[in-house]
């Protein structure tokens, strides 16, 4: 029964993956901010000056102003690609970047992969189980081993390890140390014994998953443009440092698009991200 007030405080921090303090990670997301952003400039080469926020330029532009690289705080690295599509989609070429990164931090991103298996494994038991689950209801409420509450906008069911919450917009559904939750068009699915939560909304534009310290995100906004982040970040370092690897993505549909990859070796990048956000704005725009 604990997640079933825990969950609710999860949500009204905007979406927090862990909720432990300073080691959480935090998203948020709004469509209204997509429709004010401007048209994504087509470009040929790329603009990359000596210095911006955080990193310094290495060197000169490689592959025919195709690629610059960076260094941060830290050991932190950031590379800019200028990516033609031709008759490639974006999401392949994404892929690949996610791929690449990912094996930066091979235990993170094999233990997020574990827990999700495990997590879908035990959402088909969860659905196997739902007969059970009322056959149980029905003999729990012929025996008076039920609670329930009900009022204008509120409605709570409540049996032994089990609670049903539904608000206006919110649902929750809680057993023992598991909760899943649906909040406007997020779902959530949470399990505290396993230290897991996964966020998703409907469109497939947040994605989350956190295990432990380790979190998976991805946030892509809706339309024809590409505008898509992903970030694999962990409190326990890789072998050669990395606690936080990801890429910022933007373009018109048809390309080219401008990918800044990130490696940095503290979580909170130093400022490395938004630098990397920085480089990514200046050549095609927000």
């Amino acid at each position: 029964m604990r997640l079933v007030a825990a969950t609710p405080l999860c949500i009204a921090a905007l979406m927090v993956a862990a909720c432990d303090g300073d080691n959480s990670v935090r998203i948020s997301s709004t469509t209204s901010e997509t429709e004010a952003k401007g048209v994504l400039k087509v470009i040929e080469t790329l603009q990359c000056p000596e210095t911006i926020g955080v990193l310094t330029r290495k060197g000169s532009a490689h592959a025919g102003g195709d690629v610059c690289v960076y260094s941060g705080p830290r050991g932190a690295e950031v590379s800019l690609h200028l990516i033609k599509l031709d008759d490639e989609n974006a999401d392949g070429v994404l892929d690949r970047f996610e791929q690449e990164l990912s094996r930066s931090m091979p235990h993170t991103a094999a233990a997020l992969a574990a827990a999700q298996e495990a997590s879908e494994a035990r959402a088909e038991a969860d659905a196997a189980s739902a007969q059970a689950d009322s056959a149980r209801a029905e003999a729990s409420a012929a025996s008076g081993d039920r609670a329930s509450v009900r009022m204008p906008g509120l409605s709570i069911e409540a049996e032994g390890e089990r609670a049903d919450v539904r608000l206006p917009g919110l649902t929750v559904e809680a057993e023992g140390d598991t909760a899943n939750v649906r909040f406007g068009n997020f779902s959530i699915q949470a399990d505290d014994a396993n230290q897991t939560v996964d966020v998703r909304s409907d469109d497939e534009s947040v994605s989350v998953q956190a295990r432990d310290d380790a979190a998976e995100i991805r946030t892509r906004a809706p339309g024809d443009t590409v505008r898509t982040t992903y970030i694999l970040t962990d409190n326990r370092p890789a072998e050669e440092g990395w606690r936080l690897v990801g890429f910022e993505a933007r373009g018109p549909e048809g390309g080219p698009i401008v990918v800044a990859t990130v490696r940095a070796k503290d979580r909170d990048s130093d400022g490395v991200f938004d630098s990397a956000k920085d480089l990514v704005t200046l050549n095609v725009g927000e």
